[in-house]
């Protein structure tokens, strides 16, 4: 299986319906009233933990997500039909960001778990909405809100309850192709895993623990170098680290500088996980240049209090007791609570919403304000009605003092969302 664990995906949500501009037509009812009804709410595009999802393969070859428009209002006030929800299944484990700023937008860490991503827009409301006692009659409805779209970076971070690390080559993919039935790729050379591997080991009945096979580490991977940012990010959420180091040092390295080494560029990654309970595993014992080293790695675990096993992945000397020692120290671990109620994203409702006035290089005026690019959005000009409506915003939120306060003369073009005005006093 292919791991593939980042996907950048683009998103858009439905637009809201058109509103409904009609009058009650009926026999012996010469001056019905407004009767158009509302438009309905675009689909939302969601996101959602699916168990049967274990990668983010199918991103590389589908990118983009729509999710439908809703209906148009008809006449005798009835609603306009809502939009179908996009919903995208993402695996365990996955990191929503926001594609140009890189802020987090959802953490997605428990099967079911739901995030909208991008909301629908609502559907414009239709002529009957507009009565009121100095209105009688509008012949005005608005066109539907539209539907927000963004671009997602998706991130999988890996749920295992323990994480292998050390140099390349000192025998992870060994440790466990041999105490699980994950069959990882190996060989006498550097950096032969490349995509992490997981592996489901077995402690009796209903009782196993995820491991998973980082690829090895070297010095300068805090900074990128290497492997670097890609894998440490997988060791994260891992309860326990086993830190593999070679006894036998058959690459001429010194395995306590080794040791060290690795500790430095996780602490220099996340304090956080430089926290985290370690087992200092001697791999390759059953090698005779292992006896020469084995001394230095059992005053180095007293000095730094660790768990110290010696072990041989190739032999399976010691397998068991490593493997019963690790299921005992998870059954004692409290997980850590994380928070999940900060999925809310996207909220554009914002009180603090303020108006913001821009100059482009023509030297027109551009107007920023999300609840203003809305109703421009839903305005509909070729109506009388709705172009005053509009007047009477453009008054109430003040918008000629705030040009001319920004030195606006006569005839100037003043750009909200994607429309164009031609500013008079």
């Amino acid at each position: 299986m292919q791991f593939i664990d980042r996907g950048k995906i683009f998103v858009r949500a439905g637009d809201g319906g058109n509103g409904k501009s009609s009058f009650r037509r009926e026999k012996f009812v010469p001056k019905g009233g407004p009767d158009g009804g509302d438009g309905g709410k675009g689909g939302d595009v969601v996101l959602e933990v699916d168990k049967n999802v274990n990668t983010l393969l199918n991103f590389r070859f589908n990118r983009r997500f729509t999710a439908s428009n809703g209906g148009a209002g008809d006449v005798k006030k009835q609603f306009g039909r809502g939009g179908q929800d996009c919903l995208i299944k993402v695996p365990l484990g996955t990191l929503v960001k926001d594609a140009q700023s890189g802020e987090i937008l959802a953490d997605l860490i428990k099967i079911g778990q739901r995030a909208v991503v991008a909301k629908g827009g609502r559907g414009g409301r239709g002529n009957a909405k507009f009565k009121s006692s100095s209105r009688r009659a509008p012949t005005f409805a608005e066109f539907g809100e539209p539907g927000e779209s963004r671009e997602l970076l998706l991130e999988l971070k890996l749920l295992a309850d323990v994480g292998l690390v050390g140099y390349p080559s000192v025998g992870k993919s060994s440790l466990i192709a041999a105490v699980s039935a994950a069959r990882p790729e190996i060989a006498d050379y550097h950096f032969t895993t490349l995509v992490p591997v997981l592996g489901v080991v077995s402690l009796g009945y209903e009782k196993s623990f995820v491991m998973a096979d980082i690829p090895g580490l070297i010095e300068g991977a805090a900074d990128g170098v290497g492997l670097g940012h890609d894998f440490l990010r997988h060791i994260e959420r891992t309860k326990i680290i086993l830190h593999l180091v070679d006894a036998a040092a058959v690459d001429g390295r010194n395995p306590v500088d080794d040791f060290k080494k690795i500790n430095v560029e996780l602490s220099r990654y996340s304090e956080k996980l430089s926290k985290r309970p370690q087992i200092l595993v001697a791999n390759k014992i059953d090698l005779p240049q292992a006896k020469e080293n084995l001394p230095a790695l059992e005053n180095l675990a007293a000095q730094e209090n660790l768990p110290l096993f010696k072990i041989s992945a190739a032999t399976h000397e010691n397998l068991d007791a490593l493997i019963n020692f690790v299921g005992k120290q998870l059954e004692e671990i409290v997980p850590e609570v994380e928070s999940v109620d900060a999925v809310k994203i996207f909220d554009v409702e914002k009180e603090d919403d303020p108006i913001i006035i821009e100059r482009n290089d023509a030297a027109e005026f551009i107007v920023r304000n999300k609840n203003l690019e809305k109703i421009v959005a839903m305005t509909n000009f070729d109506d009388t009605e709705g172009l005053r409506r509009f007047q009477f915003i453009w008054r109430m939120k003040n918008l000629d003092a705030l040009l001319k306060a920004r030195g606006i003369k006569e005839g100037t073009s003043v750009h909200i969302g994607g429309l164009e005005f031609e500013w008079h006093e």
